[in-house]
């Protein structure tokens, strides 16, 4: 199967779009079809041993549209070295069409409502022996504003004549109906003034649709401009994304130090960072040590500090130091490429919640035209005049355009995952956002999710006599032949506080028990009660304390010289700052947490009590957590997995949404339906709140959108009009239907001052 985006043109409504996926989708071979309206975008998947590119593009012309492999844009803007991007292309276009739009209606209104109001006109328009001019005057007028939208008349009836009318349809049918009853209306002016017949030159002098025609034309168009203006705001963190990452870096190359395009930087490369530098590329510090801003990315406001060795991410930004860095990963490899996929792959997908306006915005414009003709001929039926059965197939087909249907989903989808990048929360996919919404129990790993993921000293404990740095010296003095993890910890705590290592000589280590070497003459032991009860060493009620030590969770290591016990240093794999909190937060919201490990029970029962998690499932086997997510959701449960190690990739991909934590492994982000940038569990939390604010955002566009078509065709209709005189002025209608979709994009915006209800609170 392969994976292929294309940029779409023409589409103007979530009929167009519906119209584009069947087209593509009745191709054989075909096996998903998703088409964004709002991006005008297609992501389709497809058997490429039965289909190609062109058969793709092929369908898309034939259904009345255009098709462009997003592959080749992008090399032919790299070529071009175009820098505006297509939202804001569209919205000059839009701006322009406006301007030009406005410049004629305006004086076209003031003509043709001026004698209404009593505002001075020329003379040459005033007295009815001056019809034909005050008629033609409109006319001319009118005609730059069509000439200016003709792109309606031309998609319009090329849809409706292909037979899947769309909303340039609409638009079109209406906007033309005005403007041919005006020409007929000339014309009968001309005969009234021919034959003497006044009343008949007074009554199509007051019939004239020319203003509704570019009024409906003109509002239209502006509501497609703030609807181009707030597309290019949806778009806006991608954009911002973009933007990070700088265009030249310095390399060493044969001794010397030379600029040249981050396209150049080859992997291996020495890259020199200076403070205040963007990091270019994704690559591994070698010398020197910096303060790195990784807001832009992560999320994450205070600055890591970063020494040899540590790896550092491409447009994250050095705000102190000096480094050189090698190399890791150039052009799409890098963090800030894949970060960039991931949200426009989500904004290109499309939620099951979209569905519903999809199936019903395929066959509207067709019921729309239906129900048009409908009233028309029954007010003629009715013995209404042919001006007032018009009038309300017009206000129909105007008020009806269904742009609102086809932005309430993706509009809200765009900015939701906008701002979920912006907090350092990626979101994979629509459908991902969507189902997080409805999680009731999140599964947690413990190691490197609820934990750090690193053992650190938590407890030293020393017999009368012995300082904490003489212990301490010893014991670090030991364990850095080790490479014991638990060793790691002691080793980092005295490196930490500056303590002096001595030299060891006769090192042995002991499997299961600890390691024994020789320092200063004199023979050391560290490891545990076992090693100490064999070689007859008196624990002088330390082993009480160390008991006390495992109960918490932490592993107690005795270390002893010349068979007298020293002290003890516990070791434990700390408790993340803000884990107790975030566990807090999920279970406010009404979700079950429950913490999945493969440590014994006692380790898992600690780390219970210190976060408030009310359900452990401890010495679980890697390839059993998947079992466990399966079980879970036997019972109804809509189950959340959030890990990071390879083996938490199965539970992951089983989960109805798989979460991974940044820091872990890419094997588990691969699985993940949501990356956690910052590996802080609380964003967890966030998003699960972000989705649940998405939704609702989408279920009061969809309702918005209903809404509004369902009161608006009854007004337009004409139903209210014999009991209360109700009847709707096609340029109502025209401004209406603009301003629906203005509100449900401006809706869709509100989710750009998403904030999480809670504050960090570490531990």
């Amino acid at each position: 199967m392969k994976k292929e985006q294309f940029d779409i043109t023409g589409m103007t409504c979530s009929a167009c779009s519906s119209r584009v996926e069947k087209s593509v989708s009745k191709l054989s071979g075909m096996s998903e079809v998703s088409v964004n309206l709002l991006k005008n975008s297609m992501v389709v998947n497809y058997d490429d041993a039965a289909l190609n590119t062109n058969d793709i593009v092929n369908a898309v012309v034939k259904a009345g549209y255009g098709a462009i492999p997003k592959s080749n844009e992008v090399k032919q803007t790299k070529a071009n070295n175009a820098a505006v991007s297509t939202a804001q292309l569209e919205q000059q276009q839009m701006k322009r069409r406006l301007i030009i739009s406005m410049i004629f209606t305006v004086p076209l209104f003031y003509v043709s409502m001026g004698h209404m109001f009593n505002w001075p006109l020329p003379g040459f328009l005033l007295g009815m022996d001056n019809s034909i001019s005050f008629a033609f005057t409109q006319f001319l007028l009118l005609l730059p504003v069509i000439f200016v939208n003709f792109k309606y008349f031309k998609h319009g009836y090329k849809t409706l004549f292909s037979g899947a009318p769309n909303m340039d349809s609409l638009i079109a049918l209406g906007s033309s109906a005005a403007t041919i009853y005006g020409i007929y209306a000339i014309y009968k002016i001309g005969i009234g003034l021919g034959h003497g017949d006044m009343d008949m030159v007074h009554q199509f002098s007051m019939d004239l649709y020319f203003e509704s025609a570019g009024m409906i034309l003109a509002l239209i168009t502006l509501g497609k401009y703030f609807e181009a203006r707030a597309k290019g705001r949806t778009s806006e963190a991608i954009e911002k994304l973009m933007d990070l990452a700088p265009k030249m870096a310095v390399v060493e190359r044969n001794g010397f130090e030379q600029q040249i395009p981050v396209e150049e930087v080859q992997t291996g490369d020495i890259v020199i960072v200076k403070a205040g530098e963007a990091i270019p590329v994704d690559g591994v510090i070698r010398e020197g040590s910096a303060s790195i801003d990784e807001s832009a990315l992560t999320g994450e406001s205070v600055p890591a500090d970063k020494k040899a060795g540590d790896s550092v991410i491409g447009a994250t930004i050095n705000k102190s130091g000096y480094f050189k860095m090698q190399v890791t990963k150039v052009g799409e490899e890098t963090a800030l490429a894949q970060i960039i996929k991931l949200v426009d792959d989500a904004t290109s997908s499309k939620a099951p919640i979209a569905k519903l306006a999809d199936k019903i915005s395929g066959v509207f414009v067709p019921v729309v035209i239906a129900i048009a003709l409908i009233a028309i001929i029954a007010w003629l039926l009715m013995g209404f005049g042919f001006e007032f059965a018009l009038s309300v197939g017009i206000s129909i087909l105007v008020i009806s355009c269904p742009c609102a249907l086809g932005l309430a989903t993706p509009t809200a989808i765009m900015v939701g995952t906008g701002k979920g990048a912006e907090n350092g929360i990626l979101i994979k996919s629509a459908e991902s956002l969507e189902t997080a919404h409805s999680i009731d129990t999140v599964v947690l790993d413990k190691t490197g999710t609820v934990t750090q993921g690193k053992p650190e000293v938590t407890d030293i404990m020393t017999a009368p006599g012995v300082s904490e740095e003489e212990l301490l010296s010893m014991a670090a003095s030991m364990e850095k032949l080790s490479e014991h993890p638990l060793g790691e910890a002691i080793v980092a705590k005295a490196l930490k506080l500056n303590i002096a290592l001595k030299s060891v000589t006769d090192f042995v280590q002991i499997p299961g028990q600890g390691i024994v070497g020789v320092m200063n003459k004199e023979t050391c032991y560290a490891g545990n009660k076992k090693m100490l009860a064999e070689k007859g060493v008196k624990f002088e009620g330390f082993d009480l304390k160390g008991n006390a030590f495992a109960d918490q969770g932490k592993t107690p290591l005795y270390f002893v010289k010349n068979s007298k016990i020293l002290g003890i240093i516990a070791v434990a794999d700390v408790v993340k700052p803000t884990s107790r909190q975030a566990i807090s937060e999920l279970a406010q919201q009404g979700i079950d947490v429950i913490m999945l490990t493969g440590d014994n029970e006692k380790t898992a029962e600690a780390i219970r009590k210190q976060v408030g998690i009310s359900r452990v499932i401890s010495e679980v086997l890697p390839q059993d957590k998947e079992k466990e997510i399966r079980n879970l959701q036997g019972k109804g449960k809509k189950v959340a997995m959030v890990g990071d190690g390879i083996n938490d990739a199965p539970a992951l991909v089983r989960a109805d949404v798989g979460i991974a934590i940044g820091a872990g492994t890419d094997i588990a982000m691969e699985s993940a339906d949501i990356v956690l940038m910052k590996s802080d569990l609380l964003d967890v939390a966030t998003a699960i709140r972000l989705s649940k604010a998405v939704i609702r955002n989408i279920r009061q566009n969809l309702f918005w959108a209903f809404f509004y078509n369902v009161i608006g065709i009854p007004v337009a209709a004409g139903i209210f009009y014999l009991s209360w005189g109700l009847k709707l002025n096609p340029m109502i209608g025209a401004a209406a239907m603009s301003l629906s979709s203005l509100c449900v994009v401006s809706n869709a915006l509100r989710l750009k001052f998403f904030k999480p209800h809670f504050l960090k609170i570490e531990n």
